[in-house]
């Protein structure tokens, strides 16, 4: 392999596909200006489906006038920040395109954390305003006293059903808990009242594409979860770099798969944006369960379908996998964890589609990788090749100042037009993070020949068995590759002789049964001794973020946990 290649070569521009540029011309717009533009081009055409109810990109553009005059009516300032904490429904959108035309800053919230979680995002952020849901409006209003929120507005599942559904909704929604009663309390808002009885606000406010747009806060496994920064430009630039990416999608002409958790910024900004970006319908799907997702994609057809790697394995082992049509797919974009090969190959069979495999991180709004979909080639395990704009080196884990060779692995740093203003209040952390405008990812990586990345672990993940470094996730593929196991993940776990052993957790697929001994021995001609685990437990579900992604940390802590 050679090793004369440097970074600054760029060696992965000859891999891209034909029309995708090195450089693009950016348009220097704004979020809320491109929702203007796609309704006049597509006022008629359905901007979201929820459920069977559809609404076309005129009539979104109403409610979130119709929603920036409450705001404004509440006070809401530009500068000002209003919490988001709702599943991928109708006011979610609205909500969040009329915090942006009047100037304020959204802040995304995870409607699964718990209180302690949310009392820290609300104050930190020093969020005012709140957006939730029926389900948890009592718990808001208790959790309220607690931060600096005066008003919180809440919708329910049930505001947005076609008929009978929304006939059918209150007689059954309490006893499936899907609705709730909230508990009177001043400034505590229903959702359609205060849209109803707004006066609209059609002039947004002047925005400067400097401004922050987003507080996005990072998952909160490694402690106390850090509001990153994502301006205007962040945002918009990163629409565009997309859009650059797959020249053969047209705007207008598609239907997205709305299953990616819209406070999540994978989700952010490949489904919600992108779509009113490019003006494509989108499918909302709150719960992206199996059951779910094949509902959506039997009665509304997608053609684009950003997913995780555990929505395509939940969707390949579905019983009534045979029975659905999903040939309507014809492009897929994977992320936040590696997908397994042959789950890729069995999800691409079944639906005649393309998937291409990406990264990013919430610093970077989040895409920076992906690999190309047409034209270029697809590496099995390679997150791709960096896109427009993103430059990428990867250096020594001790001194950043060396870059390591070609194949060999080390830090990801990456520098680009996406990547934040810095975290909100941590001045010390963003200083860290970022260098002379380089993002250090944590993430350690190697790149080939041909400028291909491929992920390999993160710098804390790491094992460190009889002074060697092993990095779980090639244990995980290991195990991925064996036919009765649906799920795996490796952590490190204390050992006398070593220092440090793998253990792996498996679920088996459903049927299977397996021994310890049996997945043990697995692995003893696929891996050198060193790596090989020395226990494995069998689980039924392992702990997964909201993207689906499985939280090493949380086995890790569970497991030092256990043998103390």
């Amino acid at each position: 392999m050679s090793t004369t290649i440097t970074y600054q070569d760029k060696s992965w521009l000859p891999n891209y596909e034909s029309g995708v540029p090195e450089h693009i011309d950016y348009e220097e717009v704004c979020l809320p200006e491109y929702l203007s533009r796609t309704v006049e081009k597509f006022p008629n055409r359905a901007a979201l489906i929820f459920q069977g109810y559809k609404i076309t990109f005129s009539e979104l553009n109403t409610m979130v006038n119709q929603m920036a005059g409450v705001l404004t009516d509440f006070g809401v300032k530009k500068g000002d920040r209003v919490a988001i904490l709702l599943p991928n429904l109708i006011p979610a959108v609205v909500s969040y395109y009329a915090i942006m035309k009047i100037g304020a800053i959204t802040v995304m919230n995870n409607p699964l954390y718990s209180d302690r979680e949310l009392e820290h995002q609300f104050n930190d952020s020093g969020s005012t305003i709140l957006i939730t849901l029926d389900l948890l409006g009592n718990r808001m209003i208790d959790l309220r006293e607690k931060t600096s929120i005066k008003q919180i507005i809440y919708t329910s599942i049930g505001d947005y059903l076609p008929f009978p559904k929304n006939i059918l909704f209150p007689l059954v929604a309490k006893k499936k808990k899907l609705a709730a009663d909230v508990k009177p309390a001043d400034n505590v808002f229903k959702w359609k009242e205060v849209l109803e009885s707004a006066t609209p606000r059609t002039e947004g406010a002047e925005l400067s594409i400097d401004d922050p747009a987003n507080y996005q806060y990072t998952g909160g496994t490694t402690g106390v979860s850090k509001g990153v920064i994502l301006t205007h430009k962040n945002m918009s630039v990163q629409v565009q770099q997309i859009s650059s990416w797959f020249p053969q999608f047209n705007p207008g002409e598609e239907i997205m798969l709305g299953a990616l958790p819209f406070f999540h910024v994978f989700g952010l900004t490949c489904v919600m944006n992108f779509s009113i970006y490019y003006g494509w319908t989108n499918i909302l799907v709150p719960k992206p369960q199996p059951d779910q997702l094949l509902e959506a994609i039997t009665k509304f057809k997608p053609t684009f379908a950003p997913l995780v790697p555990t929505m395509f394995i939940g969707i390949i082992n579905h019983p009534n996998i045979q029975k659905v049509d999903m040939t309507s797919i014809k492009g897929c974009f994977s992320g936040s964890a590696p997908l397994p090969l042959e789950v890729l190959q069995e999800f691409e069979k079944i639906t005649g589609s393309v998937i291409v495999e990406g990264f990013g991180l919430t610093e970077s709004s989040p895409v920076t990788h992906i690999n190309p979909f047409a034209g270029g080639e697809r590496k099995a395990g390679s997150v791709g090749i960096p896109v427009s704009d993103t430059e990428c080196k990867i250096v020594d884990l001790e001194n950043p100042d060396i870059e390591i060779p070609v194949g060999e692995p080390g830090e990801l740093l990456m520098k680009g037009p996406q990547i934040m203003k810095g975290y909100y209040n941590r001045p010390d952390a963003t200083a860290e993070t970022v260098q002379d405008g380089w993002l250090f990812t944590g993430d350690i990586a190697t790149m080939d020949e041909d400028g291909y990345f491929y992920i390999v672990d993160r710098k804390k993940d790491m094992i460190i068995s009889g002074g060697l470094n092993v990095y779980p996730r090639e244990i995980d593929e290991v195990y991925y590759e064996n036919p009765k196991v649906q799920e795996a993940c490796c952590i490190g776990i204390p050992h006398e002789k070593r220092g440090e052993a793998g253990k792996v957790f498996i679920i088996l697929k459903k049927g299977e049964t397996a021994t310890e001994e049996e997945m043990l021995e697995f692995c003893q001609d696929r891996l050198a001794k060193f790596k090989w685990p020395t226990e494995v437990e069998f689980r039924d579900e392992l702990p997964k973020s909201t993207v689906g992604k499985i939280l090493r940390k949380e086995l890790r802590a569970d497991e030092l946990e256990k043998r103390k």
